[in-house]
């Protein structure tokens, strides 16, 4: 899932901080909710199930809830739970030949229903600026809400990689894409690439086909036609030129991947895009 398309609606916040004087009157809670939610533990006692799965709750663990997904939550009276919480939803937007698309159903994101977090002050930092933005109410409050909403996924997701065990690969797979970004005006090979990392050509492919959702050709030919649409919109180049200064001998080879990826062709996104006066 690219988390660059989505649009996150948020519909509230909620949060215990260790200072709160606030009294628990239900100490057990059972419930499914209709959106999603994400729960951060700071401190305190008590216990979740989900998933039919029982846990402890334990500074640093970050819960994930679907919606639909029945779950309850415990907590303890004379060491209340200290979490973060935001409840949300979302969709999977794209914008594709100057025509935006919403999709009706959305993947569910890609998180365990129950996660430790190590090294989490990132994580913990931008959920508090998220909880805090959304309760002070100040002007614009909910467009920051959802900006900090992605940056907090983004720093979850991060977290989670360096944890894994590949977290040696994904550095890899870094190194390639910033020597692609280096060479974008250059043909690059796979055994190139895989002679870069000291990784299997296999093996490269598959792994970076799992953390960034594309194939390698795919991924730099995106990253070329990035760099073409600047080009195209400057104005002083032709299409032929732009070809050329990318790599490519085939200039309707280039004009092919150009629509298959923006949707129009080259001369169509400079005519809709460039106006002479």
């Amino acid at each position: 899932m690219n988390i660059n398309n989505l649009f996150f609606y948020i519909h509230y916040c909620n949060f215990r901080k260790f200072n709160d004087t606030r009294i628990y009157t239900n100490k057990k809670i059972v419930r499914s909710l209709q959106h999603h939610e994400l729960i951060f533990v700071t401190g305190g006692k008590g216990s979740i199930i989900i998933e039919k799965k029982k846990v402890q709750f334990k500074e640093g663990m970050l819960f994930y809830i679907c919606p639909d997904v029945l779950h309850s939550i415990e907590i303890d009276s004379e060491d209340p739970l200290c979490f973060l919480a935001v409840h949300f939803s979302y969709t999977h937007v794209d914008f594709n030949d100057g025509k935006w698309a919403v999709r009706e159903k959305s993947e569910m994101l890609k998180l365990h229903a129950i996660q430790e977090l190590k090294d989490y002050y990132q994580v913990d930092e931008l959920f508090n600026k998220l909880v805090d933005s959304w309760n002070a109410k100040l002007p614009g409050y909910e467009f920051m809400a959802k900006t900090l909403l992605q940056q907090l996924f983004i720093a979850i997701y991060q977290n989670i990689k360096k944890q894994n065990q590949n977290y040696s690969t994904s550095l890899k797979i870094e190194k390639v894409i910033q020597y692609m970004q280096q060479n974008i005006n250059h043909r690059v090979t796979l055994a190139e690439l895989s002679d870069l990392v000291q990784l299997s050509s296999t093996y490269l492919s598959r792994a970076f086909k799992e953390i960034t959702g594309y194939s390698i050709i795919e991924f730099f030919n995106k990253m070329k036609m990035d760099k073409a649409k600047e080009m195209i919109l400057e104005g002083d180049k032709k299409i032929k030129e732009v070809a050329q200064t990318l790599g490519f001998t085939d200039e309707f080879y280039f004009s092919r991947i150009f629509k298959r990826i923006q949707g129009l062709s080259p001369s169509e996104f400079y005519s809709k895009n460039v106006h002479v006066v």
